[in-house]
């Protein structure tokens, strides 16, 4: 073998055995494993937990610097010297933009938005600042907290509300306050008990302003975090309490700060404030029942309010007369005007990470969140169903309502059973019950001519061939009953047979019964065939001639009352008569004694008019023998008159 041909046969046996094992590695592989399904058996799947407010933009009601340079002034710790500087959104190392609220949080180098320089309240009755951070998510998540991170050096506001949106902005429902005076400023008691009954109600609460000592964050940063399901009592069984499950859900998060600093009461007010923070007056015990749940403060917490002492040494608030309002000061030597506070602290919100923890709402259908064609953030949705959020069954799985996943049930939806004959369906409860909460699914617009909740059965003027399944496309057979044969045109389902008139017979009723013959009659397409020796005999006993008593009963008693009376034949009688003719008697004849005419007597007729016959009568013009019963001769049944 030439040197050629073994490299060759090397080299196609070294292919076949990497392609073996390519192919056995491939067949070791499993596919990659879906959240949604254990061993093809639907399970409750959720997205991961992110920051839901990473990289969203935010909505900020004042930005300093945005509409020109401002100057402010911080102190470093208290007691220290006070440093100002300027902001101003057209220097990018002196901005502070809203951007900055939801970006890569990294501690070493804080970044932070800061709202425009405010006039500082001079009394607690004084108008709210309310500026205002908008965070839209763009989709329903499910949130379990909301953060707020303030930048160092800056104190941490006194009054705060959050709220939440469902509805994309539309209305906003209250989710939590943060407040020294919850009841002055929200009219809400502090640190209220939540209850079953009340489970979606906002709470006011002043723990943020004892966090930390006096609640203020110089040379370090501060936080607030408000967890959703905190003092909720049906959050241990979350899966099973749409109310809690409604409560974490929101498209948009709305925070006010409302107060910076809770200016130095009226002394008309300290009763109030003490009351707010858990006392009663005695004279007002029996109208505050409402609030009877609230626990009185302990003795440290019973002076604690604003830091007047500190807010003084900040410089903030002046005790003696109002601020003025902010003047416009040349600080730079090229000429620039800037805004300032005369080297006062500035009254200001400072806010370096605004923080939204929460999955994907997907209601335990998805594992993921992916943008659509639509370029919207929406569910992955399994378990045959559908919508941003998997809120809804896909079309054509009604067989069943639809259910949040939970972790006993995936609730996956079912389609319906229409037996390949729908294309949609829809779901009935009260079915649904019948069945013992199987299957409530409903087909609509059956095809191939079936009908029924499952197209199951053929329509009226089909029946089921037996040849075929029922989800074969032509399992109904249309009945083809015969339009005169048939006394209908809808046909035995099973067997396809139809509905016959009298001496009809076959399927579809289209051919006379044995001894019936056709007629041209619509109403009795099949008659009888009456024996032609008793044609005349029976055909009424109708010859147009009277009998008398006398000639009825000499025959004897053996003889019935003949009916001699004279009838029109209409054309009803006449259209179910097998003969229709008229003969004339021409003479009686004497046969032999024979077996065959034995008790029968003979006469010559002669067929002169034919009016009616059956499509296979003999009966032709002319002369012929016509035999009648000689025990209904003696009767006079018929009377026979020759030449009549």
């Amino acid at each position: 073998m030439s040197s050629f041909w073994l490299l060759l046969l090397v080299t196609n046996s070294y292919a076949a055995a990497v392609s073996d094992n390519f192919l056995k590695m491939l067949s070791g592989m499993q596919p990659p494993l879906d959240p949604c399904y254990d061993d093809d058996r639907p399970r409750r799947c959720i997205p991961d937990f992110v920051n839901a407010a990473f990289g969203i933009p935010v909505t900020a009601s004042s930005t300093c610097g945005l509409k020109g340079p401002w100057q402010y002034c911080e102190a470093p710790e208290p007691n220290a010297q006070i440093q100002c500087n300027i902001c101003d959104d057209h220097n990018p190392k002196k901005r502070f933009p809203a951007s900055y609220l939801t970006d890569l949080n990294n501690p070493n180098n804080v970044t932070c938005w800061r709202s425009e320089p405010l006039q500082p309240p001079t009394s607690a009755h004084a108008p709210p600042d309310n500026v205002t951070l908008t965070l839209s998510l763009g989709k329903k998540y499910e949130l379990t907290y909301v953060s707020l991170q303030f930048c160092p050096n800056t104190p941490k506001p006194d009054s705060i509300a959050i709220y939440k949106s469902n509805d994309y902005g539309k209305t906003w429902q209250p989710f939590q306050f943060y407040s020294s005076q919850c009841r002055r400023v929200y009219g809400r008691p502090n640190r209220a008990t939540i209850t079953r009954a009340n489970e979606q109600e906002a709470r006011c609460t002043d723990a943020h302003r004892y966090t930390g000592g006096d609640g203020l964050s110089l040379g370090h940063m501060s936080r607030i975090a408000f967890s959703t399901l905190e003092g909720r009592p049906s959050a241990s069984d979350f899966d099973n309490s749409p109310v809690l499950q409604d409560w974490i859900t929101a498209t948009d998060i709305k925070v006010v700060f409302n107060r910076l600093h809770m200016p130095a009461e009226d002394p008309s007010d300290s009763l109030d404030v003490l009351i707010d923070q858990g006392y009663k007056r005695i004279d007002e015990e029996e109208e505050d029942k409402d609030y009877k749940h609230f626990e009185e403060e302990d003795e440290d917490n019973q002076t604690k309010g604003p830091s007047v002492q500190l807010l003084n040494e900040m410089q903030v608030i002046d005790s003696e007369e109002p601020k003025p309002p902010p003047t416009a000061v040349d600080l730079t030597s090229n000429g620039v005007v800037v805004n300032n506070f005369n080297h006062r602290v500035t009254h200001q919100y400072a806010v370096s990470d605004f923080s939204v923890g929460g999955r994907c709402k997907c209601n335990g259908h998805a594992s993921r969140c992916i943008t659509g064609r639509d370029g919207l953030l929406t569910c992955d949705c399994k378990h045959n169903t559908a919508g941003r959020e998997c809120e809804r069954c896909k079309p054509f799985h009604f067989d069943r309502p639809w259910g949040r996943a939970t972790t006993k049930d995936a609730n996956e939806c079912k389609a319906c059973e229409c037996n390949q004959h729908a294309r949609r369906c829809r779901f009935n409860m009260e079915l649904y019950k019948l069945s013992g909460r199987v299957s409530g699914g409903v087909c609509l617009k059956c095809r191939h001519f079936t009908a029924g909740r499952h197209c199951h059965y053929c329509r009226e003027g089909y029946y089921r061939d037996p040849t075929k399944q029922i989800t074969h496309r032509r399992a109904c057979k249309p009945c083809d009953c015969h339009p005169i044969g048939a006394s209908g045109k809808t046909c035995n389902q099973v067997t396809g047979q139809c509905p016959c008139k009298d001496g009809v017979i076959g399927i579809t009723c289209n051919r006379c019964d044995r001894g019936y013959q056709q007629s041209r009659s619509h109403i009795a397409p099949c008659i009888k065939i009456p024996p032609v020796v008793q044609m005349m005999a029976t055909e009424e006993h109708n010859d147009g001639y009277a009998r008398n008593e006398a000639e009825t009963n000499s025959a004897g008693d053996n003889c019935g009352k003949c009916k001699t009376a004279t009838r029109r034949l209409n054309l009803n009688k006449y259209c179910k008569r097998d003969f229709a003719i008229m003969v004339r008697v021409l003479s009686h004849v004497d046969d032999p004694v024979d077996e065959h005419t034995k008790g029968w007597v003979r006469y010559m007729i002669t067929v002169e008019s034919i009016f009616k016959k059956a499509r296979d009568s003999r009966i032709r013009k002319g002369t012929t023998s016509l035999l009648i019963p000689s025990a209904d001769l003696a009767c006079k049944c018929p009377k026979i008159k020759v030449s009549k």
